[in-house]
């Protein structure tokens, strides 16, 4: 059995302006989706990092500004996205589940896709071994087709943290695309000992509130100047070549008051764009991509 060892052997390199052009749905030349990050912590393990000093055990200051978004800022998020009609992705730990139930039940009622995103995000992939992590996303699946109807169809790892085997794990159970690889704007095949996998933009770096927030010390105004500016880009550029412009979100960040003013303009303005993009979530992304033709896709390996 082939083991995948460089970035040469995941996926080609490929010039976005080479490859062969396709339309999203309505002959749209931009998707767009919105991923919504509800996660939850275990008391006492570090939460990560905040705006104020280093954190220390028992890290309450952390856990309860997360704990804040879950309580309160989530509201504030659904009610905006409930206000334009738009949809979700909603990247969920499947602890939600057992701590923060009422969350999750109204996502489900809104019809939003569920993407796995760990049991918590107090662990993390590169810290287990195989069995271990086999073990960890198997429990997710699980949970979620037991409370959801069926199993997600996607991933993103809690801190965005895979291990060397990850993409053949997700493949081997029955994942289609995973959110972890950031390094395109346009959906590509990564390749697998166990097949291939669909690679779906997801910002982990750049349109990522947490990282702009906290690691960059973007500010309110910043992100939303950020925000706006790709999507008027990478609108311009859907003429030439199909994109996908995303965005991800946390609860106790975006759902602090004053973002979310800042949001609904980038909102408002999007949706004056409504009829020429899709608006949309990763799955249906990945369902459509699956559907092209043979050699359409980067890193394509379908014979």
């Amino acid at each position: 059995m082939k083991k995948f060892d460089t970035k040469l052997d995941r996926y080609p390199f490929s010039a976005i302006v080479d490859r062969p052009s396709y339309r999203w749905p309505n002959g749209a030349g931009l998707a767009v989706y919105f991923a919504l990050n509800i996660e939850a912590f275990e008391f006492g393990r570090n939460p990560g990092n905040d705006f104020t000093s280093m954190p220390s055990a028992p890290f309450h200051r952390g856990y309860a500004y997360r704990d804040y978004g879950n309580r309160v800022g989530v509201w504030r998020i659904k009610q905006l996205f409930d206000d334009l009609g738009f949809p979700l992705a909603v990247l969920a730990n499947s602890s939600v589940y057992d701590v923060y139930p009422r969350v999750l039940q109204a996502f489900r009622e809104r019809g939003d896709e569920f993407v796995g995103h760990g049991r918590t995000n107090s662990e993390r992939q590169i810290d287990m071994d195989e069995s271990t992590e086999r073990t960890m996303i198997s429990e997710v699946a699980e949970r979620m087709r037991t409370e959801e109807g069926r199993a997600p169809g996607g991933w993103l790892g809690p801190f965005i943290s895979q291990s060397p085997r990850t993409p053949e794990l997700l493949k081997d159970l029955g994942f289609s695309y995973m959110l972890d690889w950031f390094f395109d704007d346009q959906p590509t095949w990564f390749r697998t000992d166990k097949g291939q996998i669909l690679a779906v933009p997801y910002p982990s770096m750049e349109l990522n509130d947490l990282p702009a927030y906290v690691n960059r010390g973007a500010s309110d105004s910043d992100f939303t100047r950020m925000m706006m500016d790709a999507f008027d880009e990478q609108l311009e550029e859907a003429s030439r070549y199909p994109t996908v412009y995303c965005v991800s979100l946390h609860t106790f960040l975006t759902g602090q008051p004053q973002r979310i003013r800042q949001l609904r303009t980038v909102l408002q303005h999007i949706a004056t764009h409504r009829d020429e993009i899709w608006f949309t979530t990763p799955g249906a992304i990945a369902e459509h991509v699956a559907q092209l033709p043979v050699g359409t896709v980067p890193g394509d390996i379908r014979s």
